[in-house]
């Protein structure tokens, strides 16, 4: 409704629900331990190939975001102490810290991806402290996101397995090392979360610390019948019970 000059008397959000509190999904989409393997095959053999493969692992093995991904040299693969050091990120076209203190960290280097790396370096013509562990093969330069997201989803087309965001090999480490029985605390630290709520979202992967399967196998029975049952696996199972 309107005044004389025009102006709204009622603000017109005033009956808007407002937005629930966290506002994150609680379905987190990340590829299985075959589903990676898939990908890392269907990775086309061309000039780009090689890189994204190895990206992709220390995306899934590393929880990198993709701006740290694309943003860190060799120097910051730390081969002695078992470490990728995250300590810039490169995002929207530019170069810029951690988005936070906690971003900025030493993240644990798996036996396999450490190999995929050095074979990586290897094959690679910017081999210099400073160059990019992900450089464009030919330039040596900054990969294209967005040619590098259409590449992914090609690649995730070819293996036949459920397409995900780029973004989300980063929660399939997240998954892969809440399920491995990482401490929560300390994954938090590995991935760069400022806070623990955010890390949480990966408890439900984690082994379950009560012992839940051992107590209701205790109480339902491995086959289905109630261990307090009085009755035998036969009367049980007949198809008509005598009557009492």
């Amino acid at each position: 409704m309107r005044g004389a000059r025009g102006w709204a008397r009622v603000n017109p959000v005033d009956r808007a629900d407002m937005p629930t509190a966290g506002g994150t999904d609680p379905i987190i989409r990340y590829l299985r331990a075959e589903e990676l393997e898939a990908l890392y095959r269907a990775v086309p053999d061309d000039d780009l190939g090689p890189t994204e493969r190895a990206l992709y692992m220390t995306g899934a093995m590393g929880g990198l975001r993709l701006g740290e991904l694309l943003g860190i040299s060799w120097q910051d693969i730390d081969w002695s102490a078992g470490v990728i050091r995250v300590r810039r990120s490169f995002t929207r076209g530019a170069w810029s810290t951690p988005k936070s203190r906690t971003s900025a960290r030493a993240v644990p280097l798996a036996d396999r991806l450490a190999g995929e790396l050095e074979r990586h370096y290897q094959r690679s013509a910017f081999g210099h402290d400073d160059d990019l562990v992900f450089a464009h093969p030919l330039l040596g330069t900054v990969l294209d996101g967005s040619k590098l997201r259409r590449r992914f989803l090609a690649a995730l087309e070819h293996a036949e397995v459920r397409r995900v965001r780029l973004h989300d090999l980063r929660h399939s480490y997240g998954t892969a090392m809440a399920g491995a029985g990482t401490p929560m605390r300390a994954l938090m630290e590995f991935m760069g979360h400022a806070t623990m709520q955010t890390t949480m979202i990966y408890a439900d992967y984690s082994p379950d610390p009560s012992g839940g399967v051992e107590h209701a196998n205790r109480a339902f029975g491995a086959r289905g019948s109630p261990r307090g049952s009085n009755l035998s696996e036969t009367e049980v199972t007949s198809e008509h019970p005598k009557p009492l």
